[in-house]
């Protein structure tokens, strides 16, 4: 049975509160796992203001409705309002998904920080970053994190090679067609394995060509209808699927259990692997369809 793994990014303070828990009640009557990746520190969600002079920015908040999704209070965080320490107000939270049977792992410390600035910053501020949300992510949970999925799909060289020094197992920090192991310049392995996200996102499509809340989950469904041998990885967001697009992930479930996909965490579908036999990729910035900017992909085996 071909599996697809559901990668859960929680953004926000509002998406860790709310989001969150109906995920798990829907997740949980449907029998499918999943890996819920926390952001661990304040939630500055409006510092994303930062982003109109992007291009692209402005098509895609019109496209998927930003404000009704987030709220006008998770808008203001961290320029008008005080950014809510999320990892620090919701560790009960935070444990009850994990307590519920489901992967948890790390997402960042500070989600707009992160997105922002990394793929920019040097390995001091990396490392500095990194620590951090390891460090949270361990009092909150009593363990270290094994696994990395990172803010917006922004990485920089240094944020690679210091998940394997941190204890990470493996990664799902960017866009490709299936799991590979990454190397540097010179075709030298470094970091760890990663599982990267192989389907559009929601908010990618919503908008587009067409589709809407009530027809994407078809759109999505015809990409899966034939299974690749080493599965699929679908990233959804606690703030859309897990509130105003409930319904629409809903019918997602029904579509892949229909159509025959194990629907699990990505340390499940990790664990099926052997990391050895992994083809060899660079990583790189690039764009996608659907998204503003830049993130990291994966580049072809070497």
């Amino acid at each position: 049975m071909s599996t697809l793994a559901l990668k859960i990014d929680v953004d926000t303070w509002r998406g860790t509160r709310e989001g969150v828990p109906r995920l798990v009640e829907l997740l949980q009557r449907h029998r499918a796992g999943a890996t819920f990746l926390f952001s661990l520190g304040p939630d500055h969600t409006g510092r994303a203001i930062r982003r109109v002079f992007r291009p692209g920015f402005l098509s895609k908040v019109s496209r998927t409705s930003v404000l009704e999704h987030y709220g006008l209070r998770t808008l203001l965080y961290g320029t008008v309002l005080p950014g809510p320490d999320i990892g620090r107000r919701a560790a009960a939270t935070l444990r009850a998904v994990r307590d519920a049977g489901f992967e948890v792992g790390v997402h960042c410390w500070d989600h707009i920080r992160w997105q922002d600035h990394v793929a920019g910053r040097d390995a001091a501020w990396t490392r500095r970053e990194m620590e951090r949300a390891r460090e949270r992510f361990s009092d909150i949970f009593g363990e270290t994190p094994r696994v990395h999925g990172a803010a917006g799909w922004q990485m920089n060289d240094a944020a690679y090679a210091l998940e394997r020094e941190l204890g990470f197992a493996y990664a799902s920090d960017g866009r490709g067609s299936g799991p590979f192991q990454p190397v540097d310049a010179n075709g030298r392995p470094f970091g760890v394995p990663q599982l990267p996200s192989t389907l559009p996102t929601l908010d990618e499509l919503i908008g587009m060509d067409g589709l809407t809340p009530d027809n994407v989950h078809a759109h999505l469904l015809a990409l899966t209808a034939d299974p690749p041998a080493q599965g699929h990885v679908y990233t959804l967001h606690a703030e859309l699927e897990g509130m105003k697009l409930l319904p629409t992930f809903e019918r997602l479930l029904d579509g892949w259990t229909a159509q025959g996909y194990q629907l699990v965490s990505t340390g499940e579908q990790f664990a099926r692997l052997d990391p050895f036999a992994l083809p060899h990729c660079r990583v790189s910035m690039g764009e996608i369809p659907g998204r503003s900017g830049v993130l990291s992909l994966q580049g072809a085996a070497v």
